[in-house]
Formats: structure tokens, sequence, C-alpha cells
């Protein structure tokens, strides 16, 4: 069944006020984070399914995501718990450098998408397209071992239980 691009949309709108509201706030409310769930569970599910329906190149496209981020989120785990890769500040401090140099390409990408057609190649399934992808799916994995770090540290910490919305948020965030 094919969601509304309405419900898409609202998904998006709200899952983004409530993303600004658990930042901002540093909100560890439990309702906060569910409903920032649902809403980004309904505009990725809408955006999936229209995919899925669209032509037979995305046919099982949504299933091959679900593999996907499950099996990076299991072996970045692994990597973590195993101490094959140290969360250390330096590492912290390229893993974050890295998405801001990712999003400000992208933001770029999106404004000269605007007097071009296809941008500056990032979307257009070429070569660099697929290694832009390649290295973004690498720096999420990364991130995956911040959020794993910071939940080691809040329990190392001894941080109050409710906490644990919060550190849930960020992984939600994350994946």
């Amino acid at each position: 069944i094919l969601l509304s691009p309405i419900l898409g949309i609202l998904g998006f709108i709200v899952g983004l006020v409530v993303s600004l509201i658990i930042i901002f706030k540093q909100s560890m409310n439990p309702a906060l984070v569910l409903t920032y769930s649902v809403s980004q569970g309904l505009a990725l599910g809408t955006i999936t399914g229209f995919l899925e329906a669209s032509s037979n190149n995305y046919a099982g496209i949504g299933f091959q995501a679900i593999v996907g981020v499950v099996g990076v989120f299991i072996g970045m785990l692994v990597v973590y718990k195993t101490g094959a890769i140290r969360v250390t500040p330096r590492l912290t401090k390229m893993v974050i450098g890295a998405v801001i140099g990712v999003v400000v390409l992208m933001l770029v990408n999106l404004v000269v998408s605007f007097f071009t057609t296809g941008g500056i190649g990032l979307r257009d399934g070429g070569p660099l397209a697929i290694l832009f992808s390649l290295v973004c799916i690498a720096i999420g994995a990364f991130m995956l071992l911040l959020d794993f770090d910071q939940a080691d540290q809040a329990v190392k910490a001894g941080v109050p239980a409710k906490f644990a919305w919060y550190l849930a948020f960020g992984f939600m965030t994350t994946l």
C-alpha cells in the first residue's frame, strides 16, 4: 500500500521539529524520542514505498537498506567491543570534520543543481556518485562508533537511566 506523499512530508516535518527540540533542550523525554522515531519511520517508509512501486530498478530496496543498516550496526558494534578501533579524541574530531565536509558538499551540490542538470555529479549514478555514497556509508559507520562510545562513557559515569532516551535518539539519528 502506498502512503500519501503528504504523510511522508508530515513525517519529515514532525521529525525535524521534534529533533530540534530534543537537541536544543537536550530532552530525555521518551515521548519525544518515540515521536521522532515514528515520524521518521513514516517518512522513510513513504519514500521506500514509492521507490518500490516506481519501477523494477528499485524492487527490494527497502529490504536491502534494512539488511545493510543492520549489518553495518552489528559490524561496528563488534569492531567497537573488540577494541579493533578505539574512539579517541582525534578520531572523534576526524569523523565530525568528515560529516561537516559531506554536509557542505551536499549543500553545494544542491545549490549547483538549481542552475545545472545534476549538480556536481554526487547523485547521478556515475563513478563519483558511487564513491561519494561509499564515503558517506563509511562516515555513518564511524558515527556509530561515536554513539557506542557515548553510551559506554555514560554507563561508566553512572548517569541516570533516563539518559538512555537521549542516547537512543542519537542512535536513531545515526541509523
